[in-house]
């Protein structure tokens, strides 16, 4: 299935999900288009991560609707699974294998044809700066490089629409810039959709040409970063997002009293 460019590729409709008496989102309406890089913002507990999880049919929704690539995440999760690459916030490798084991490892998962894992591995050890590496036990791996070969296993099935959530959040200034690097050249490549979860607003500044500001499980504005200033006033995504969320900026005198 081919998505076209400028057609909605995420629609979701009332999406809902309580865990117990936890409200973890509450009536999400979003649409989200095919070529596009979109970010969903908010604080750690604003209903990110569960989101993007019913999004890629791991957890299915309380009430409401989602469909993916024109597939219903709840009647349709395979084929959900099959135009998806999802790399989760708290992602492990598997550190006895090498990068070349693992990825062929994942391909398999997805029922990738043996040679096509060979390509696109070798091409992906290329795009993420990798070779030389790639039969080195990932064990071996710093932290950086591990979250390069997790976004290669996230790229391997060559998928339509990419979620990552928190690619950059535990790594240190020259890795995150390599990982943004990378999410920009597959935004260019122009047939991926992006989907975004972060609490680093420069990062989606940088990266998103629409942002979605969520809390406590609501979706509280969407615009790109420009319209968003524009609406409250403000000359920064991080005040736009402050007021938005209704938190105030503090000063030092009045965090030390």
């Amino acid at each position: 299935m081919t998505i076209k460019r400028e057609t909605p590729t995420v629609e979701t409709k009332d999406l809902t999900k309580f865990f117990g008496g936890i409200k973890a989102v509450v009536g999400l309406n979003l649409t989200v288009y095919s070529g596009e890089t979109f970010g969903l913002l908010g604080p750690n507990g604003a209903g990110k991560t569960t989101t993007v999880r019913m999004l890629n049919a791991i957890i299915k929704p309380t009430r409401g609707t989602a469909i993916v690539g024109g597939y219903d995440v709840v009647k349709q999760p395979i084929m959900v699974k099959r135009i998806t690459g999802f790399l989760p916030e708290t992602a492990g490798v598997y550190d006895k294998l090498t990068a070349r084991e693992f990825l062929y490892f994942i391909g398999r998962l997805y029922d990738v044809p043996k040679e096509d894992i060979q390509v696109r591995s070798e091409e992906l050890f290329e795009l993420l700066d990798l070779n030389g590496r790639e039969d080195d036990l990932l064990e071996s791996y710093s932290r950086g490089m591990k979250q390069k070969i997790l976004i290669a296993s996230t790229l391997i099935h060559d998928p339509e629409i990419i979620f990552l959530d928190e690619p950059t959040a535990t790594l240190d200034p020259a890795s995150a810039r390599t990982v943004k690097d990378i999410i920009k050249y597959l935004s260019e490549m122009g047939d991926k959709t992006i989907f975004l979860c972060t609490h680093i607003l420069s990062v989606a500044e940088e990266l998103c040409k629409r942002v979605g500001i969520i809390d406590k499980g609501k979706l509280l504005a969407v615009g790109s970063p420009s319209e968003l200033m524009e609406m409250t006033e403000t000359d920064s995504l991080e005040d736009a997002f402050l007021k938005i969320t209704k938190r105030e900026r503090k000063s030092i005198r009045d965090m030390l009293g």
